[in-house]
């Protein structure tokens, strides 16, 4: 399910920044865009919201001002160009408090710490999917540890149901979320779903057969659905097979 986000803000250019920055961000859905407190209510009376970003000065009503009136606020991170409100943001049990202009590297750090609080959901720390960079990775929750997983490290992911195991040359992680999930945000050129319950790191893949992906010595069935796009992604095309 996607995160829910309001941005508010009396600055375009600054609404801006923020909803492109979310572009980059999985499973985030802006709603709306609000120059003030008072269109955000409007909002907030009529829709869901999971995620507010925040301006503190903004005509008639500031956004700290704004976030005491509200008895079950969203989760907030504070978006403004004025340092001296912090103390009093975080008294408001804001996630973060980020400054003017904000870069998406430290953008990805709230993103990051909402997560972390709220979700299990693993998140790519990059906005390119096409390469396989080694300090590519991903942050998931295992019980109530968040574990470090890097891309190039992880073998083969198996479905639990409602769970799913990452497998990697020295651990086992187990995370709740669902296969389709984490297939939708693992780079494709780099990870092949070859069964409903297995996606496998191509780089890992040693040899296979009509019905099997190996990755040393663990042998993986493959699908007959998914047999003619995993030959494919392995730029294998005899038919004979």
């Amino acid at each position: 399910m996607k995160t829910r986000c309001v941005i508010i803000d009396d600055e375009p250019i600054a609404r801006s920044v923020i909803k492109k920055h979310l572009e980059n961000i999985p499973n985030t859905n802006v709603i709306a865009e609000c120059r003030n407190a008072m269109e955000a209510i409007s909002v907030l009376q009529k829709d869901k919201v999971d995620l507010m970003f925040l301006d503190i000065q903004m005509p008639k009503l500031t956004g700290l001002d704004f976030l005491k009136t509200l008895k079950n606020p969203p989760k907030v991170i504070i978006v403004t160009a004025y340092r001296d409100f912090a103390i009093e943001g975080y008294e408001l049990d804001v996630i973060d408090y980020l400054l003017k202009p904000v870069s998406f590297e430290r953008f990805l750090k709230a993103m990051n710490k909402y997560f972390e609080n709220n979700d299990s959901r693993p998140i790519l720390l990059s906005d390119d999917r096409q390469s396989l960079s080694p300090d590519l990775f991903i942050y998931v929750k295992e019980n109530k540890k968040v574990q470090k997983i890097y891309l190039k490290d992880i073998l083969y992911i198996e479905s639990l149901k409602e769970y799913i195991r990452i497998h990697t040359n020295s651990n086992k992680i187990v995370t709740k979320v669902q296969i389709g999930y984490i297939e939708k945000q693992l780079p494709q050129d780099h990870f092949l779903r070859i069964h409903k319950s297995f996606i496998v790191g191509l780089m890992h893949v040693t040899a296979f057969t009509s019905h099997s992906i190996e990755i040393g010595d663990i042998e993986l069935p493959l699908s007959r659905s998914y047999k003619e796009s995993v030959l494919k992604s392995l730029k294998y095309y005899d038919k004979t097979l």
